[in-house]
């Protein structure tokens, strides 16, 4: 159970309460770095944020932390990472997509000596969650397929268009998708998957393999830009039309690599029917910008969908098996899904038999494929409750979950004009919404939660419980569970049950 004074962040001083805002949400705390985006902020906007907290999915494998800045009149997002080259290619590159007119996010300042720059707010509804909270299994919602359908269109105008007078002498950590590159994504995936994974394989013979499905990649058109990273959580939704970021890897290389970086984005399950139809979408927006060879682009397309998926495991054992982060490793059963379907339909134009012998142990590993979240949702009972009554009992029998204590936080009932009204309603969701105190609570109480999601999910767990209490059951608990519900309810394999005890009142 979650002690309220883990989270009671408003009753400590200013540094006091930043410091254990940012040690619950998992960010490798640096006031002065933070003072570094909140001067950037000041300097573009002529105002001062009020709010700063980490971006949800802004600490996964990037090694980057993202924040959120705002205040009443203007919002931006603030970006910290201490690779100096990959941050001169982000800005760079976001700088010369925007003369083309592509929807990348308006760099506002930066301070490279800090390794800080601040950045446009595309919000935060990726194509992925919009895909998650928009689907019933294969079945997947029409508004989805149409959006997927404007990511790919755009594609050609990235790779083509402004990819002819791009400056690609600021790539990193290579200027092309070339020899050395490749040999990198390979061993990655040897290494960090094949071996912590106990696949069996003969290495000189996997080298030779290697090699062979090398100069064959090698051997396609690579004279295009190449996005590196074109997959479902780096494209962005705002009012249904898509915007791109994280593209710093970028470099010239195959127009082949990126379209199968989205069609077979593993968490993403597309079915294979709809990636043909994209492929297809593809293809046509594609055959606007060059004199398109459909077969010549299909001949090397396969053997690319196959390297870029050895890359994503590579980085699911890298970060799974050797940094233990076993959420990472509840993808590796969808990009087996899609390795299935690539042993059954596809025959690549070179001959890689160990690289398939390694592939088929890898589908037929129990191991494997036991690392897959399990087929029955896990219930998460989200309730708001006053303290006069105490906590709600877990009818489960597991002994409860986290209850959050929300009474250190600014009091709605205490006005004349909220009292009659709950957390539920708009002039109250507005107030408790512009207390930075109750979005640091929120954000703290969410990371705590998430983190036991994922490992719930994991481990095959059932059930979890997620309260808050307040003194009167009306206003900030019933706005916290809310939010905590919304939250919750986007992500796949979830069930959320939202119960409001005072209110006698149950929905979803």
């Amino acid at each position: 159970m979650a002690e309220a004074k883990d989270l009671a962040i408003t009753a400590e001083s200013t540094s006091g309460r930043w410091l254990r805002f940012w040690l619950d949400c998992g960010v490798i705390y640096n006031q002065s770095l933070m003072d570094v985006l909140k001067k950037l902020f000041e300097q573009h906007f002529h105002s001062t944020p009020s709010l700063v907290r980490p971006v949800q999915g802004g600490l996964g494998g990037s090694g980057r932390t993202i924040v959120r800045l705002r205040n009443d009149n203007f919002t931006a997002i603030g970006v910290l990472h201490d690779v100096r080259e990959e941050n001169i290619a982000f800005i760079e590159f976001s700088r010369h997509f925007r003369r083309h007119g592509l929807p990348v996010p308006e760099i506002y300042a930066e301070d490279l000596s800090q390794g800080a720059y601040l950045e446009e707010d595309l919000g935060d509804t990726t194509l992925f969650e919009y895909l998650s909270q928009h689907r019933s299994g294969a079945k997947i919602a029409p508004e989805v397929v149409a959006a997927y359908r404007k990511a790919v269109e755009v594609l050609p105008r990235f790779q083509v268009e402004a990819g002819r007078d791009l400056n690609y002498k600021v790539c990193y950590p290579r200027s092309s998708f070339d020899r050395q590159s490749i040999a990198w994504d390979l061993n990655y995936f040897k290494y960090y998957f094949l071996r912590l994974a106990g696949i069996p394989f003969n290495e000189q013979a996997l080298e030779e393999d290697f090699s062979r499905l090398t100069k064959f990649l090698l051997s396609a058109d690579r004279s295009y830009f190449l996005y590196r990273d074109f997959q479902s959580r780096n494209i962005m939704l705002r009012e249904g039309q898509p915007f791109f970021v994280d593209y710093q890897g970028g470099r010239k290389g195959a127009l082949q690599y990126d379209i199968a970086s989205i069609l077979f984005d593993g968490k993403a399950d597309l079915p294979a029917e709809l990636r043909q139809q994209l492929l297809d979408h593809y293809l046509d927006a594609l055959g606007g910008f060059i004199e398109l060879d459909r077969a010549a682009f299909l001949h090397h397309y396969y053997a690319y969908v196959y390297v870029r998926m050895m890359q994503a495991l590579g980085a699911y054992g890298f970060r799974g098996f050797y940094e233990r982060k076993p959420h990472f490793l509840q993808s590796v059963p969808y990009a087996l899904k899609n390795l299935r379907w690539l042993l059954h339909n596809v025959t690549l134009p070179v001959a890689l038999p160990t690289l398939t012998d390694a592939f088929t142990s890898m589908v037929g590993s129990e191991k494997l494929q036991s690392m897959a979240p399990v087929p029955e949702k896990l219930t998460v009972v989200v309730s708001s409750f006053s303290f006069h009554r105490g906590p709600l009992p877990d009818d489960s029998g597991n002994g409860g979950g986290f209850v959050f204590d929300a009474r250190s936080l600014p009091n709605p009932g205490r006005e004349e004009r909220f009292k009659t009204l709950s957390g539920k309603d708009a002039a109250v969701i507005e107030y408790l919404s512009g207390q930075e105190s109750v979005q640091q609570f929120l954000a703290g109480a969410m990371a705590l939660v998430e983190a036991s999601v994922s490992n719930y999910q994991l481990r095959g767990f059932r059930h979890l419980m997620v309260s808050f209490g307040c003194t009167g059951g009306q206003h900030r608990s019933v706005y916290l569970a809310e939010q905590a519900a919304k939250r919750l309810g986007g992500r796949q394999g979830i069930r959320v049950v939202l119960q409001h005890r005072e209110q006698e009142m149950w929905v979803r």
